[in-house]
């Protein structure tokens, strides 16, 4: 164990709702043998959903003392990985690393870059599938995108196909933004969407509480990757633990912290799922829930 302090900095969009994400890898880094105050030291950055703001926060971390940057989110992965070439980022991420130009390979990072992708979109499929057996009868649905993420084009391509493969009719609409909300749902309306998928993307997820509050005042079924949806009024969430992610970013900036090198550390796939279903959420929207998915669920919300 070392004897003297790493610095060791934390880099993520928004401090809203994170408590139990920066916990997990201050764990993550404890199996490692490092803990906060003792042998390292963490400086936390949030740009509280200023996206804008990333690109100097990460510049700002770089120009001090620091051995390691763990990047939560692929906005701040892309933006950490922007201000060096030499600190170490480790990232964890809802998109394809390589496609949106964080890793050149899973197996083989190359670089000063690696981290956890936890497989968020290639659930958009599943999350569909899930939805539609909420509302079978269901011909139109939508999907909620944030434009300015970086792998929202394969975001919309994995929705199309998924559309596509059970006869559906898609609408993808836009949000970057608190006040695209109210006209997003009210677009939805207006098209009789009968379901919402919600993409992964860190500014969606710190707005989670007005989304499920905006799905349940406009009677919109509504699925998103991360549990806090679903026990924020959500209908339902199926997706990687956010916690576990986080923690396993703590356990590869411990590893790198002892001299391992990015480079040569693969990208790891989060494959901890778990489906959570709001049975409150589900009865103020006048829906059955299907037997065989509250038996498969791994927490129900009553």
């Amino acid at each position: 164990m070392a004897s003297y302090i790493e610095r060791r900095k934390f880099l993520a969009q928004t401090s809203s709702g994170y408590a139990p994400m920066a916990a997990a890898f201050r764990q993550g880094l404890s199996k490692e043998g490092f803990v906060e105050g003792r042998n390292v030291a963490i400086e936390y950055r949030w740009a509280e959903n200023q996206i804008d703001r990333l690109p100097a926060l990460a510049a700002e971390l770089v120009r001090r003392p620091v051995a390691v940057i763990a990047a939560a989110g692929t906005s701040p992965a892309v933006a950490a990985k922007a201000s060096t070439t030499t600190i170490p980022v480790v990232f964890s991420t809802a998109a394809d690393p390589v496609a949106v130009g964080l890793v050149a390979s899973l197996n083989r990072p190359g670089g000063n870059v690696t981290g956890i992708t936890n497989l968020g979109v290639e659930l958009l499929q599943k999350q569909l599938e899930m939805l539609h057996q909420f509302v079978p009868t269901a011909t139109t649905v939508a999907g909620l995108i944030n434009p300015t993420f970086p792998g929202s084009e394969t975001q919309s391509r994995d929705l199309e196909a998924a559309a596509r493969k059970l006869g559906l009719q898609l609408h993808l609409l836009h949000a970057s933004a608190v006040r695209d909300f109210d006209m997003v749902f009210e677009t939805m309306v207006r098209l009789q969407a009968a379901a919402l998928v919600i993409c992964p993307d860190a500014f969606f997820a710190s707005r989670r509480d007005q989304i499920a509050t905006l799905a349940l005042r406009h009677a919109i079924p509504t699925a998103y990757h991360f549990r806090e949806f679903a026990a924020a009024g959500g209908l339902m969430s199926y997706g990687p633990s956010a916690a576990d992610g986080c923690r396993q970013v703590g356990i590869y900036a411990g590893r790198i912290l002892k001299g391992e090198q990015p480079a040569v550390l693969p990208v790891m796939r989060s494959t901890k799922l778990e489906l959570v279903i709001n049975l409150k959420t589900a009865k103020r929207l006048g829906l059955d829930v299907p037997l065989f998915l509250q038996e498969r669920a791994d927490e129900v919300i009553e």
